[in-house]
């Protein structure tokens, strides 16, 4: 299977969303709203969920599932106050030593002006920043579309995963086709050329693990809530310092 057909198969309807994780593998999630700025934005959904007997701090990007839910929730292009709310969650979870869990699918933040007036790149920036030197563990997992700095807001982690049909990349091939031929039609070429399979970033060492799927998405649920377990909790035994540490270098080493 090539890098387009990961890309369709990352965007197809009925594609389990970030929800359909958080109810499958954590236990007890009590969802908070609000940015405490401007307002709550839907597509970003984040709580407070319990992981056998470790609590959770969970944040994920919701696509929605039928088109009414899709339109709530901007299609999972969030909005600054998204960013902002995930950021004091974060913040929350490291004052109380609870591990970070995000979610990515995302075709990117949103681009409207309303979101550019609201300050969306400096959103943004907040959250790379802060999840940097945040003293708690942090995973992120790419469930489908993991889509420029939208995606990338959530995905500063001590750890990368990525199911085996997700994408992950800069910009869109479609964006990117756009730009450099000038033509629509060279999508397929550009998303062989901009590397974004779990198998081209797991290569290129932007990724720790990815997670084979199967057509009973159950077994998938299953697998993610034990192998998380396991890294939580051999991530919580160790000093936030080293992890911080362990964070940054993570980072430095991409592209060396």
């Amino acid at each position: 299977m090539g890098a387009y057909e990961h890309l369709m198969q990352a965007r197809a309807n009925g594609r389990p969303t970030a929800l359909s994780f958080i109810k499958q593998i954590f236990d007890d999630f009590i969802e908070l709203s609000g940015d405490r700025a401007y307002g709550d934005d839907r597509a970003v959904v984040g709580g407070i969920a319990w992981l056998r007997d470790i609590p959770v701090t969970v944040i994920g990007l919701e696509k929605g599932g039928d088109t009414e839910e899709k339109i709530a929730r901007n299609f999972g292009s969030a909005h600054p106050e998204g960013y902002r709310k995930a950021l004091r969650l974060m913040k929350q979870a490291e004052k109380f030593h609870r591990p970070v869990f995000c979610i990515v699918d995302t075709a990117g933040a949103y681009c409207g002006i309303g979101a550019e007036e609201r300050g969306q790149g400096m959103a943004i920036a907040d959250n790379l920043m802060a999840m940097m030197a945040l003293k708690t563990p942090i995973i992120s997992l790419f469930i489908g579309e993991g889509g420029s700095g939208g995606a990338l807001a959530l995905a500063v982690a001590n750890q990368v995963w990525m199911l085996e049909n997700a994408v992950y990349s800069v910009i869109s091939p479609e964006g990117a086709a756009s730009i450099i031929w000038k033509d629509i039609s060279k999508t397929r070429e550009a998303a062989e050329s901009l590397k974004i399979t779990a198998d081209d970033l797991l290569a290129l060492g932007v990724i720790e693990r990815i997670i084979s799927e199967k057509e009973d998405f159950s077994q998938v649920y299953a697998e993610i809530e034990s192998i998380l377990y396991e890294t939580f909790s051999a991530l919580c035994r160790k000093d936030t310092s080293q992890l911080v540490q362990e964070r940054y270098a993570r980072f430095r080493k991409i592209g060396g």
